[in-house]
């Protein structure tokens, strides 16, 4: 139970810090939100931390 709550806390966390960085989109990151939308929440997250990351 100790480690569930630890790990939602540092997700939790991750998530914050994260969401806290400003996005300036490149022109190809554009294109390809318009062209190939993300398909839901979870891939939006997806995009969003993998273009905060540099990933």
């Amino acid at each position: 139970m100790r480690k569930t709550v630890l790990l939602l806390l540092a997700l939790s966390f991750t998530t914050v810090t994260l969401s806290a960085c400003e996005q300036h989109r490149t022109f190809g990151q554009k294109v390809r939100d318009t062209v190939d939308p993300p398909q839901g929440p979870i891939e939006k997250a997806g995009r969003s931390i993998d273009r905060a990351t540099g990933n």
